[in-house]
């Protein structure tokens, strides 16, 4: 018998849905339907760790500001 999973409908830019994809491959544990290319489906339970994840890969990926060492006035 068929099972019903309550879901949000997520919409982003291709990148964040990239870093959402690339979590989502090692389990498969967050997203119901990939609908294009900025839409998905995210099991609502899923929603607050998926968040968690994405900032962090965020975190992760941004380049950190760098200090050139002189100073203009």
């Amino acid at each position: 018998m068929p099972k019903a999973v309550k879901g949000v409908l997520v919409e982003c830019d291709e990148s964040i849905r990239a870093i959402i994809l690339k979590i989502d491959a090692v389990n498969h544990d967050f997203i119901i339907e990939d609908l294009d290319d900025r839409t998905l489906v995210v099991k609502e339970t899923k929603l607050p760790e998926l968040k968690r994840r994405l900032e962090e890969e965020l975190r992760d990926t941004q380049d950190e500001p760098k200090d050139s060492g002189s100073e203009r006035d």
